[in-house]
């Protein structure tokens, strides 16, 4: 039996959710599957960014009635073959020469830039190294260090700090996991109505979140907050005389 909405559009009654940690990093994400004999501890691949990863159970199947919002949920692929096991032990090999390797050239070459997560693909033979940095980085040697060491398709991904903290998640001041590693799929920017180009310094300690940024519940939290940065006003020219 199946939901029907306005659009004509059909969705099930229920759902299979399971708990993955994407890549065994991170804070465990809800994700739906259509295989009910995925168990706690199974290897399964992802569909992430056009680009096939992996993940980790966490949480064994749920039957869960569907609502909207499942609808934007991630979907696994398919529970990891052994040909499938051999590739992710030796993608986490790699991963993990690369990141080591790749802090020390950043450390070797001055980079102002930190770090933040080396990944592989299951569909072409390259590296994405994701990084925060305050200012524009030259990584052009560092690229050709990481090509020459590794011999596949380089990638240079800078993130933001609500990215960083969604993947690495926490424990923020509320005692809550984060929002941006627990339920959020998308970042958006955060501004109080009528004061939203002030400085951050200038706000209350605790609307400040562990990226460094005002907090994304502040959104539904509290009244006056809005996504809309407020434009400034118009400069006053002098006439010519």
């Amino acid at each position: 039996m199946t939901l029907e909405t306005e659009n004509d559009e059909t969705y099930p009654d229920q759902v299979i959710v399971i708990g993955v940690k994407v890549r065994d990093w991170g804070e465990v994400k809800k994700t739906r599957t259509d295989d009910p004999s995925v168990k706690v501890g199974d290897w399964v691949l992802l569909n992430l960014d056009n680009d096939h990863t992996f993940g980790k159970v966490y949480l064994p199947p749920q039957y869960l009635p569907f609502s909207p919002p499942m609808r934007a949920m991630r979907t696994i692929v398919r529970k990891a073959n052994e040909e499938d096991e051999r590739g992710i032990a030796r993608q986490q090999r790699l991963v993990q020469e690369g990141h080591d390797f790749c802090l020390e050239v950043i450390e070797s070459l001055g980079l102002e830039m930190k770090l933040v997560e080396v990944f592989g693909s299951f569909l072409r033979r390259s590296l994405t190294f994701t990084y925060t940095a305050d200012e524009r980085i030259d990584f052009r040697q560092l690229v050709k260090e990481l090509a020459r060491r590794f011999g596949c398709r380089i990638e240079m991904r800078q993130i933001s700090t609500r990215e960083e903290a969604g993947r690495i998640s926490g424990v923020d001041t509320c005692g809550l996991v984060l929002c941006c590693a627990s339920f959020l799929t998308d970042f958006k920017p955060v501004y109080p109505r009528g004061r939203g180009d002030g400085p951050i310094s200038n706000m209350d300690s605790h609307r400040i979140g562990v990226c460094g940024r005002l907090k994304c519940c502040l959104l539904y939290e509290e009244e006056g907050w809005t996504l809309t940065r407020r434009r400034p006003p118009e400069l006053i020219h002098p006439g010519r005389r």
